[in-house]
């Protein structure tokens, strides 16, 4: 039963209500001008998006599904390839693999942080691949691997400069699915420097569905790149392959973003630094009342050459089930991110993989929940939240002693 008393998996009402006045403004501006479709508004959310991650280029898309496929496509991604990703991510990154023609093909995630693994990428790339005529073709599929799509699964970017380093020996193109990762940074030992997540890759996607850290009012996405050509690519792609109106150099897509999400976004975009912050405060103090307190549960692991901007905050723990059970039942709601794998779905049942191919990824599915994560989430809720932790994981622990 929904209680004022309850604390929710994500709070979309706070931010909206603190931003009302401002957000509103946007509306009105729209309806006043009638600049519904590009203009201004995209145009200005889109060089402030591509300078907020440290990008020459930005261009708004439809949705987060529609900006990595268009980004797959503009990168030279096409019909026959192969790209390779990882199982434990969201449908989309599959789909949009498969809607620009290629085939996904997965490598596993490292325990810790539930991103790509390179040294898994190098195995596959290494054993499962072989040179043929100067292209590397995939065993599996007998296709020609052209791409690395690594996820930032959770807020935390994947190793970039290993994965970079494996693209380089074998002339792959590295696209960033960033569409958890908004903010998040990376320390590249190569550069000596900090870059921020969407900079890294030949081109990277960002999906701002309402729960993401820079979440519209409905659907919205965008494409980051330093690539000139593959920027005006995109904007071309999503506007039915028009260089000018009327004149379509390409066949396109419908997949424009719209101005009043441009807007709104732009307003939330002034916040997200801080909202991120308040993010990382609050991973800190989980970590903190969690791992000094509560055994029997694995918390979120962060390497030194991360910060991440913890879209979610996702822990392992032995009794699922029972475990959001007895938290639902303190009036706390939870998540999981994500169930079954993707090689283990039944949309990827052709591609012929078996239960046991990605042994890490199938040992932490059954495992992994995610606990409240927003910023306006308080000390005295995120507390609740932990003591609710701790007794159900006492509780679970004393029944498996009980069993003995």
């Amino acid at each position: 039963m929904n209680s004022p008393n309850n604390i929710p998996f994500l709070d979309l009402v706070t931010p909206h209500i603190e931003l009302e006045q401002e957000l509103t403004e946007v509306f009105q501006e729209v309806l006043r001008t009638a600049g519904f479709i590009g203009g201004p508004l995209v145009e200005d959310f889109e060089k402030s998006f591509a300078k907020f991650c440290g990008a020459e280029h930005c261009v708004g898309a439809a949705n987060g599904t529609d900006a990595l496929r268009f980004a797959l496509i503009a990168a030279g991604v096409k019909a026959g390839d192969a790209a390779v990703t990882v199982p434990n991510t969201f449908i989309a990154t599959g789909e949009a693999i498969s809607q620009a023609g290629a085939v996904p093909e997965f490598v596993d995630i490292d325990e810790k942080t539930y991103n790509m693994d390179p040294a898994a990428l190098h195995r596959y790339l290494s054993e499962r691949c072989e040179n043929t005529g100067g292209k590397l073709i995939s065993l599996r599929s007998g296709r020609p691997v052209t791409a690395i799509v690594p996820v930032h699964l959770y807020g935390q970017m994947a190793d970039m400069d290993a994965i970079l380093a494996i693209a380089e020996q074998y002339n792959l193109i590295v696209i960033e699915d960033a569409c958890q990762a908004h903010g998040a940074k990376y320390f590249s030992r190569k550069a000596n420097t900090w870059k921020t997540a969407g900079s890294v890759g030949r081109v990277a996607a960002f999906s701002f569905y309402p729960g993401k850290n820079l979440g519209a009012c409905g659907e919205a996405g965008a494409i980051t790149t330093n690539d000139a050509r593959i920027a005006q690519t995109i904007r071309m792609l999503r506007d039915h392959g028009q260089a000018k109106k009327y004149f379509h150099d390409i066949e396109g897509y419908n997949g424009r973003l719209d101005a009043l999400q441009a807007g709104l976004l732009t307003v939330k975009l002034k916040r997200l630094a801080n909202w991120n912050a308040q993010r990382r405060e609050l991973a800190s103090n989980y970590n903190r009342l969690l791992a000094s307190e509560v055994a029997n549960i694995i918390t979120p692991f962060e390497f030194s050459w991360s910060e991440a901007v913890y879209h979610l905050y996702v822990v392992r723990v032995e009794n699922r089930t029972e475990f959001q059970e007895d938290l639902a039942q303190a009036g706390i709601g939870t998540g999981i991110h994500y169930p079954v794998p993707l090689h283990q779905q039944k949309a990827y049942a052709h591609l012929g993989y078996e239960t046991g191919d990605f042994p890490v990824t199938e040992n932490a599915a059954p495992h992994i929940v995610s606990l409240p994560m927003f910023p306006q989430m308080t000390a005295e809720q995120q507390q609740r939240v932990v003591n609710s932790v701790k007794a159900s994981v006492s509780r679970s622990a004393v029944a498996a002693t009980a069993t003995l």
